[in-house]
């Protein structure tokens, strides 16, 4: 046991060879995005069994051009790149597997049930406790509109804009807020 512990940390002192890095055949990238998808499906998957906790609520932006994406025609028109809804106080028939989730909002006083895989989401944050995460997506187009609904969770459609959480900042925001963006974890 005590020669495993050496040979562990003689690896960690040794450099990586001069030159371009190796190609991640691994591709750790997609294994950290996934990892981290999976804990906005722990988290929904509570909410859906014991409902919202405390003062908890989620921002969560997705891709609407995802072919596995299902809302309706109107919203689709509406909001043509990518969505955020609020679950907080008004949303129903909240339904996650391993695949994504299900839940029903209102907007503009319609109800809606959408369908959102977890590869379409783009962004999950809880202001409550100023934690977000950001998923990267190198096939969107950058001239996308990123446009927010709030959903049942506001009497009008129009709405504050995006948590600035949702974008990476430049300097740490106030109250220790945690903001994991995958780029950081990339070679450049």
């Amino acid at each position: 046991m005590r020669e495993e512990s050496a040979y562990v940390a003689n690896m960690s002192e040794t450099t990586p060879p001069p030159g371009p890095p190796a190609q991640d055949f691994i591709r750790y990238d997609l294994l950290t995005q996934a990892a981290l998808r999976g804990v906005v499906r722990d988290v929904l998957q509570r909410v859906s069994r014991e409902g919202v906790p405390g003062e908890h609520h989620f921002y969560i932006s997705f891709r609407t051009t995802d072919p596995a994406v299902r809302l309706s025609q109107r919203l689709k028109e509406r909001y043509p790149g990518e969505m955020t809804i609020v679950l907080q106080h008004q949303f129903w028939d909240l339904d996650v597997d391993e695949v994504g989730f299900d839940v029903g909002l209102s907007f503009g006083n319609v109800p809606e049930k959408l369908h959102v895989p977890f590869a379409s989401v783009t962004g999950f944050f809880d202001p409550s406790v100023q934690f977000g995460l950001k998923f990267d997506n190198p096939d969107a187009p950058e001239d996308l509109p990123e446009d927010v609904v709030t959903g049942a969770d506001a009497v009008e459609e129009a709405s504050p804009p995006a948590p600035a959480a949702l974008e990476e900042p430049e300097t740490p925001p106030a109250g220790g807020a945690q903001v994991v963006s995958l780029d950081k974890f990339r070679k450049k």
